[in-house]
C-alpha cells in the first residue's frame, strides 16, 4: 500500500499526522529518509517512525528448481510430492509457483514468497520466451516448423496460439520457444501432427536458463542480477 496509507492507518494515527511526519522526515523505509507518501510499500520494505519500528520487513525469496518427473507443479497434493517437498527452507509454506510445470515435465520451475513479482512474470502480456526441449515419439518434419511460426487454432480456447519458434535438432528432437503458457500447450502443438511428445523438458524463462550444476530435484537461490533481469 502507499506510504501516508500505511501511516494513517496506525492505531493513533490520522492523515495529517502522518503528512507532518513526512514533511520533517521522521519517516525511514529500508534505513533511508522518505518525504513522499505515495511510495508504495510492499511487505518487505522495513518502515521506521522516529525509533518506532512500525513494519519490520522479511527477506524477499526467489528459488530455482530443476523440476524431476513425477513431481507435481503445487505447494500441495493428496497423492504426489510436490516442488515444495523438494526445498529444505524455513517457512517454504510461504513460497508459491512462479508459473508452473506438468506432472512429468522436467527444467526450471521458479518459486517466490514475492506475489508482485511472479505476477509480472507471468502476466501473458509479458510475452516472455519459454524454452523447451521436446522428444517425440514419430520423426520430426520441416513442416512443423512453418506451422507452429503460423499458430495453430485451439478449438477448446477459441484461439490461435502465438507464433512459436521451432528449431529441428535431430530426427525426434527439438527445441521450441513458446511466447504463452496455455494448457498443455506442446503436447497439444505436436498432437496437431498426431505426433506424441515422450519427453518435455523446460532449459530457460526469458534470459534465466536453469543452473546446468543443478541435478534434478535440486535448487539454488537466484542471484539478485538474475531477479530483477526477470
Amino acid at each position: 500500500m502507499r506510504l501516508d496509507r500505511l501511516l494513517g492507518n496506525l492505531p493513533h494515527g490520522n492523515r495529517r499526522d502522518a503528512r507532518l511526519a513526512l514533511a520533517a522526515g521522521r519517516v525511514r523505509v529500508d534505513g533511508l529518509a522518505v518525504r513522499d507518501g505515495r511510495l508504495e510499500v510492499r511487505e518487505f520494505n522495513r518502515v521506521e517512525l522516529d525509533e518506532q519500528v512500525l513494519q519490520a520487513g522479511k527477506p524477499a525469496r526467489y528459488f530455482m528448481l530443476h523440476k524431476p518427473a513425477g513431481v507435481v507443479s503445487a505447494t500441495e497434493h493428496p497423492e504426489h510430492r510436490t516442488v515444495l517437498d523438494l526445498l529444505d527452507e524455513p517457512d517454504k509454506h510461504e513460497l508459491h509457483l512462479a508459473g508452473r510445470l506438468d506432472l512429468n515435465t522436467t527444467g526450471l520451475l521458479l518459486l517466490t514468497n514475492d506475489g508482485h513479482w511472479s505476477r509480472r512474470l507471468t502476466l501473458p502480456q509479458s510475452k516472455r520466451p519459454k524454452v523447451y526441449y521436446v522428444e517425440t515419439e514419430q520423426p520430426i518434419g520441416s513442416e512443423y516448423v512453418e506451422t507452429f511460426a503460423r499458430g495453430l487454432y485451439f478449438a477448446y480456447e477459441d484461439l490461435t496460439t502465438l507464433p512459436a519458434e521451432l528449431e529441428i535438432l535431430a530426427s525426434h528432437s527439438a527445441r521450441l520457444t513458446l511466447f504463452e503458457g496455455r494448457y498443455h500447450q506442446v503436447k497439444r502443438m505436436f498432437g496437431h501432427f498426431h505426433n506424441k511428445v515422450l519427453r518435455l523438458h523446460r532449459e530457460r524463462i526469458g534470459t534465466l536458463q536453469l543452473d546446468p550444476e543443478l541435478a534434478e530435484g535440486q535448487y539454488r537461490a537466484l542471484t539478485p542480477d538474475e531477479v530483477a533481469a526477470l
